[in-house]
């Protein structure tokens, strides 16, 4: 383009072209083609003015470039412009057409709640903390060695059958108990140790009482001098805050290769104070976790001294908490997101 007087005409030819083209305009889509025509960076009609600056002279450049970016401003405001009145009219035909009555109510929303073993989870936790205990979440996959070895149950030991569970190698597999965790936390911190360890851990059962996957939460308190007593009155704190003041918990002996002595923990049954009825089938006591003062031999395989330090364990299953508490008799209905069900289930609250 050889002076400013040419430019002048392609400037108005150009502002008179768009004003031609928007005119005829039907929807938002063909307003954003027609913008692309003028105003893209490569291919724009405006650009192309642009690029042939190169030709002009010198003393001529100033003003050329600046009658193009007003040439330029001008058409991208137009096309806003044009793109909010296309956009408009396309919102006001799809009322038009929809039928939408803005006045109609609002659809009712069902608020949603927290997953029944996720609410007792947390209301563990809190207990728990309040006493003092620290979260630990250990691995889901863990080796033999951890799962077992370490807690006093070698290869050839009896108590492996009572805790089958899935193998994912030859030497790892899915955990059977939170309790892997611990050994963990005891060969890399020195006593006082006061954990809990929450988590889902895996076992070949499948039946009414029992789920291939379940959740449980295991606490671990390590220091010098710990009894069965220390045992006795944490557990007693524990039931009351979840059952009420006035329950009471019975210690029954029991096996675990990995406390000795170890005990099945009973509470007082909530349902009918003690005088027997159908949840706890008339003998007036539920049983609840299990617990024992730590096995000697896993306080060693740990690295600490058992004549300088003893330990207490239990170990809850949530589910089993869950289902005494909404009077759930069939563990399946945790895990089959039945809407109604767990609606049931929350209204208790």
């Amino acid at each position: 383009m050889a002076d400013l007087n040419e430019l002048k005409e392609a400037a108005k030819s150009l502002r008179d072209e768009i004003l031609n083209n928007v005119r005829d305009l039907t929807n938002s889509k063909e307003a954003y083609e027609l913008r692309k025509t003028f105003l893209d960076s490569k291919q724009g009609k405006i650009g192309q003015l642009m690029k042939e600056m190169r030709t002009v002279p010198n003393d001529q450049k100033q003003e050329y470039g600046k009658t193009v970016n007003e040439l330029k401003q001008w058409a991208q405001a137009r096309f806003e412009e044009v793109d909010r009145a296309m956009k408009e009219r396309e919102l006001q035909n799809r009322y038009e057409r929809e039928k939408l009555d803005v006045t109609m109510p609002a659809v009712k929303t069902v608020p949603g709640n927290l997953h029944p073993v996720t609410q007792v989870r947390e209301e563990l936790i809190d207990i728990f903390a309040s006493m003092g205990f620290e979260v630990y979440e250990g691995k889901e996959i863990e080796n033999d060695y951890y799962n077992f070895t370490a807690l006093n149950t070698p290869q050839d030991h009896p108590a492996r059958d009572m805790q089958d569970t899935f193998y994912v190698s030859p030497e790892f597999l899915l955990r059977t108990q939170t309790s892997a965790g611990q050994i963990h936390v005891m060969e890399a911190k020195k006593p006082p140790i006061k954990i809990l360890s929450p988590g889902r851990v895996f076992r070949s059962d499948d039946d009414a009482t029992h789920s291939p996957m379940f959740h449980q939460m295991e606490g671990l308190v390590v220091d010098k001098h710990i009894t069965l007593s220390d045992l006795k009155g944490m557990l007693d704190t524990f039931v009351q805050k979840i059952y009420g003041e006035n329950t009471t918990t019975r210690l029954r002996p029991s096996y675990f290769p990995f406390t000795e002595p170890s005990v099945e923990v009973d509470v007082s049954c909530f349902e009918c104070g003690g005088k027997g009825c159908g949840l706890c089938k008339g003998t007036g006591w539920i049983e609840v976790l299990g617990a024992g003062i730590v096995n000697r031999k896993v306080l060693e395989n740990c690295g600490l001294d058992p004549d300088e330090y003893s330990g207490l364990a239990f170990g809850i299953g949530l589910e089993r908490i869950a289902m005494l508490k909404y009077g759930i008799n069939n563990i399946k209905l945790m895990f089959e997101s039945d809407m109604d069900v767990l609606k049931q289930i929350n209204d208790q609250e």
